[in-house]
């Protein structure tokens, strides 16, 4: 192959996310609530009969499928209708955040939206076991507890682990840590990508 034909190629080839297909291509919600005085965050637990983190707080959110790719938001809007029972039409999209590219091979599009009628909200108890509201005053003016997650990584059994450097063998690597938010109201704990996302938010909110 000659260096005018790897030309071509590299020209006619799109730049995209590499190992895409590893990774679970999700969308999620930032739904927002006229409260009591002022604006509040909707959040979910999620399902104790769900396989994946039973009873955990999250967003509205999931699966990207391969027809929605085009049309960010689109799936962020969809899974949000069906899991607080609302029509499309009752969500007004406001706008995206950054995306989160996780170590656990979760990558998230979050985007944020205006849930115009909440009294509609009748939530599938299939996917979600109760939703309940946080006043973004309430957040803002009560900065998270932050803690660290550790990155390790480890070659599973088949790979030729004698071929490579020697400290490379000995199972558990750590690799490196990022931040852990910790948010609380009232009797509920709000942790993990959610809390990450959440912080993010609140940061571009609260920015001069």
């Amino acid at each position: 192959m000659t260096e005018d034909q790897i030309s071509k190629k590299l020209k006619s080839s799109k730049s995209d996310l590499m190992i895409k297909e590893h990774y679970l291509v999700s969308e999620v919600l930032l739904p927002l609530v006229q409260g009591a005085s002022g604006l509040d965050l909707l959040f979910e637990v999620r399902s104790l009969n769900l396989y994946r983190q039973p009873g955990e707080i999250c967003f509205p959110g999931g699966h990207v499928e391969e027809t929605e790719f085009s049309r960010p938001g689109s799936a962020a809007l969809r899974e949000a209708s069906e899991e607080l029972g609302l029509s499309i039409e009752d969500i007004v999209p406001i706008g995206a955040l950054d995306t989160l590219i996780t170590p656990f091979g979760v990558l998230v599009h979050p985007f944020v939206g205006r849930i115009l009628s909440p009294e509609s909200i009748e939530p599938n108890r299939a996917e979600v076991e109760k939703i309940f509201t946080v006043p973004l005053s309430f957040l803002w003016a009560n900065p998270p507890q932050v803690s660290s997650l550790e990155v390790a990584t480890r070659y599973s059994p088949d790979f030729p682990i004698d071929r490579v450097p020697e400290k490379y063998r000995g199972g558990w690597i750590k690799r490196w840590s990022l931040p852990a938010y910790i948010y609380e109201y009232q009797n509920y704990f709000i942790w993990g990508m959610t809390a990450l996302i959440l912080h993010h938010f609140i940061n571009i909110i609260t920015k001069d």
